[in-house]
């Protein structure tokens, strides 16, 4: 009889650690809903907040801030004076060319005299008549080079930045005035050469910047570049802005451009889609439901046909070694505080 009790335990035991070890072997696998929404396919990019009539203002030559005329929020108007450049060299040069144009103009009334009275020679009155005519031609140049040490706002705006400071040396890659009008704005884009096909001017941009998190922004694709960037194989693409948006110069913005749309659709995760399937769960064991897929974006796919009925959830993620008839361990699903099942 006690053998017969130590076998009866043995057997139970048996059975309890092969069906726990089938249990272990049972993938887990999470459950999520079937959502009803709208489908969005987007194209990414990110670009810049600038305005849409804009200009920068940059010396023409280098030199050393002497005189600052007008500061940000000032406005201007074509023409106006923003600053001046030391022109102590250039003075330098011109009173230099002037002190050689008075002797060069003695010269040539000197050898005219002498021509005039037959003591002097063609030759010399026409040497001179040229070295006078080439100093008034370089001291026209030289004040002409006087206007480069001026900067002048080449549009009417808003004085937008200003960069630079009295005493300091500037020159022709630096960038001095930023001058515009503050509105309207545009978001200036860079996209890559393999999306701009599905680009078209009217459609929508969802528009996403750090400094309004979670505010939903819009614009509107206004402009496409024609000829793109070989280099960083992208297209400029300029989107519009609503006159009452947050977004300020400057800004660095990341954009979904929708170019297309359905309303009304079911979604599911595309992780949830395993061999154009999606994986449900029926009594506990795994079953394969055929599906079209439609439009796909932002981590979710449009299912528009099943080839069955389909539950309220779906397995969000199949493991690859998944097979349909598969037994599984359904773990935590959202909102779930509980342990695998």
């Amino acid at each position: 009889m006690r053998r017969i009790i130590i076998l009866i335990v043995i057997l139970i035991a048996a059975a309890a650690a092969w069906w726990g070890a089938g249990r272990l072997t049972q993938p887990v696998v999470t459950l999520v809903p079937i959502e009803r929404g709208p489908a969005v396919r987007a194209v990414y990019a990110t670009g810049n907040v600038e305005p849409l009539r804009w200009a920068k203002v940059t010396p023409l030559v280098q030199g050393r801030i002497e005189q600052i005329y007008a500061l940000e929020h000032a406005e201007v108007m074509p023409g106006e004076l923003l600053a001046r450049l030391d022109e102590a060299e250039i003075r330098a040069t011109v009173k230099e060319l002037e002190a050689r144009r008075d002797y060069l103009q003695h010269e040539v009334e000197r050898t005219r005299a002498l021509l005039a009275k037959g003591h002097g020679t063609e030759k010399a009155y026409e040497l001179a008549s040229s070295e006078y005519q080439q100093v008034l031609a370089s001291i026209a140049a030289a004040n002409a080079r006087r206007d480069h040490y001026v900067l002048r706002a080449p549009i009417a705006g808003v004085v937008l930045r200003r960069d630079g400071e009295i005493g300091e040396t500037v020159g022709p890659d630096s960038v001095m005035y930023w001058i515009g009008q503050p509105t309207p704005l545009r978001i200036e884009a860079e996209v890559d050469e393999e999306d701009i096909a599905d680009v078209a001017n009217g459609q929508s941009a969802l528009i996403k910047a750090d400094a309004f998190p979670g505010k939903a922004l819009s614009g509107t694709v206004a402009e496409i570049t024609p000829k793109g960037d070989p280099v960083n194989k992208s297209y400029r693409v300029r989107v519009s802005l609503p006159a009452d948006t947050p977004l300020m110069i400057g800004m660095t913005t990341e954009l979904n451009i929708v170019v297309e749309r359905r309303d009304d659709t079911t979604l599911v995760p595309e992780t949830s889609v395993k061999d154009g399937a999606l994986w449900i769960v029926e009594d506990r064991r795994a079953k394969p439901v055929t599906v079209t897929v439609g439009i796909r974006g932002n981590g979710k796919a449009e299912v528009t046909a099943a080839s069955g009925a389909l539950p309220d959830r779906v397995i969000a993620a199949p493991p690859p070694e998944l097979q349909a008839g598969d037994r599984v361990r359904i773990g935590p699903t959202d909102g779930a505080t509980g342990g695998a099942q």
